[in-house]
């Protein structure tokens, strides 16, 4: 036993000293070389970049030509959730993807791999050691991080100072206790803000401020939650480390600490035109952008409803419960993201995980509703959203709580409007006619702040919805706008659409 553990003390020796002195190689490669940010993830030589910050290599991948093409490889800005050895990249779409990985070189072209979604019968339980291709190399990481613990704990003093390397290191991640589920989410220590800069507010919600920051080098969007929100902004962080939850349709989670005033924070990409709200005032736009965004759209809700395993990690579902045109990024590409899981819900199997995890702070008022206009929350119970979003048989508080599907089906609900939103703000829509201004869903209706009774009375007991343009009629290939629209917000939640189904609609689409 004291052999053993002598070995395992070197064991942690070495590898707390090789965390300190040796940052991630990662295939270097830029397509824009003007565009100077990259020198702030690490130092270039050739085609290699040593990261000087994070141990996550990118590659982002656009299409051209019919063939996808590198457009950046390097280091990650910052720390990003990768799991995984391998850069592996789930959907291949037409526009703008993306994958990371925790290995030496591994965002190489050749060594990029497409790894279609698959649902298992008997998919496996987070936490097992035994997996697809590659689950062998995590389960040896696994176990290398219980073996340092375990190290770590009897040999206190001659380890401490290693220990307090390892866990505050951002080129590794946090041991973990062998009892405790190693997979279930990604653990890593909380960034040093300690030179954050706060430069302005770029957005206000019910429980927290967005503000643009520059954190080592990048400039990103810090999300600092208000006092008292400390539910939602521990919801927000638990869907965040999920493991595989990495997507081009999802805002890139870069990672979440307290200010020096103690503000819990979450840090995050910076989206060049902030949110699909505040794009879709500005600016209308031709159909193939329009098209772009709602197929990145709905691309995004898809993979955030998957449920999947691959390498010995398990993503469960997630159900966004908030969806709304302010809670969606437009990037620089033309692209959405999903962001703002405050409210949110991750729905494990019961044969998988440790249960439903219910998102989202609420009260309940003698059993009644309350809300806060059209970016407020409303609570009954565990039931919250944007109201104007919200589905029928939300609203009318007919939810069967046992069952999850709900969630779910008022995520399709919301994509309607939302692409109802991008819809009527698409000028080739509009040929010989100006394009209305852009309106929030029953704005035009019931005003821009409809109380709760008069949504529940226009959206349920009327079953009336936005109003749709009479050109939106014309087919386009097989299915018309208004049929894939309304299949999504149909007042029967289980004659909805699936997500993945609205966007196999979208993409029967001409570009």
């Amino acid at each position: 036993m004291q052999l053993t553990s002598g070995v395992l003390g070197c064991l942690c020796v070495c590898v707390c000293w090789l965390l300190e002195v040796r940052g991630r190689r990662c295939v270097f490669e830029v397509s824009n070389p003007r565009n100077l940010a990259w020198k702030e993830r690490g130092n270039v030589s050739g085609s290699e970049q040593l990261c000087a910050n994070t141990h996550c290599c990118v590659a982002y991948l656009s299409l051209q030509g019919g063939q996808h093409v590198q457009d950046y490889l390097g280091c990650s800005v910052m720390d990003l959730p990768c799991p995984l050895p391998t850069c592996s990249i789930t959907r291949q779409d037409e526009y703008l993807v993306r994958c990371v990985c925790s290995s030496d070189l591994c965002n190489a072209i050749d060594n990029i791999t497409w790894s279609p979604e698959q649902e298992t019968a008997n998919p496996l339980r987070p936490g097992s050691l035994v997996g697809t291709e590659g689950g062998g190399l995590v389960a040896v990481s696994i176990l290398l991080g219980c073996l340092v613990f375990v190290v770590t704990l009897f040999t206190a003093v001659k380890c401490r100072h290693f220990k307090d390397t390892l866990l505050s290191s951002q080129h590794g991640h946090k041991p973990t206790s062998p009892s405790l589920d190693l997979t279930n989410m990604v653990e890593r220590p909380d960034l040093d803000l300690t030179n954050m800069e706060l430069h302005e507010v770029i957005g206000k919600g019910h429980f927290a401020t967005v503000w643009r920051g520059f954190q080592k080098g990048a400039m990103v969007a810090v999300k600092v939650y208000l006092a008292g929100n400390e539910h939602s902004f521990t919801t927000e962080r638990e869907v965040y480390k999920l493991p595989l939850l990495v997507h081009a349709g999802i805002a890139d989670f870069l990672g979440a600490g307290r200010l020096e005033g103690g503000e819990m924070v979450l840090v995050l990409e910076l989206a060049a035109y902030s949110s699909l709200h505040l794009f879709l005032t500005k600016s209308s736009c031709d159909w193939p952008s329009s098209l772009r965004l709602a197929r990145s759209l709905a691309d995004g809700l898809a993979f955030l409803h998957s449920e999947f395993s691959r390498h010995g990690l398990y993503k469960p579902t997630v159900a966004h419960r908030d969806l709304s045109s302010s809670n969606v990024l437009v990037r620089s590409d033309g692209t959405c993201a999903l962001s703002d899981f405050s409210c949110s819900s991750i729905l494990y199997n019961s044969q998988r995980g440790p249960g439903t995890r219910e998102g989202g702070p609420g009260t309940r008022q003698g059993g009644l509703w309350t809300g806060q206009g059209n970016s407020g929350t409303i609570t009954q119970g565990s039931l919250v959203g944007t109201l104007i979003y919200m589905s029928p048989e939300v609203l009318e508080g007919s939810v069967n709580l046992r069952s999850s599907k709900w969630m779910i089906q008022g995520d399709v609900y919301a994509l309607g409007l939302l692409l109802w939103e991008i819809w009527t703000r698409c000028s080739t829509l509009y040929t010989g006619s100006a394009v209305p201004e852009h309106a929030l869903p029953y704005e035009t209706e019931l005003g821009v702040c409809p109380s709760l009774e008069l949504l529940c009375l226009h959206v349920a007991e009327r079953r009336q919805r936005p109003a749709i343009p009479k050109h939106w009629e014309q087919a386009f290939q097989v299915f018309s706008l208004e049929d894939i629209v309304t299949d999504c917000w149909d007042h029967d939640a289980d004659a909805r659409l699936t997500s993945q189904c609205a966007l196999d609609r979208l993409l029967t689409l001409q570009a």
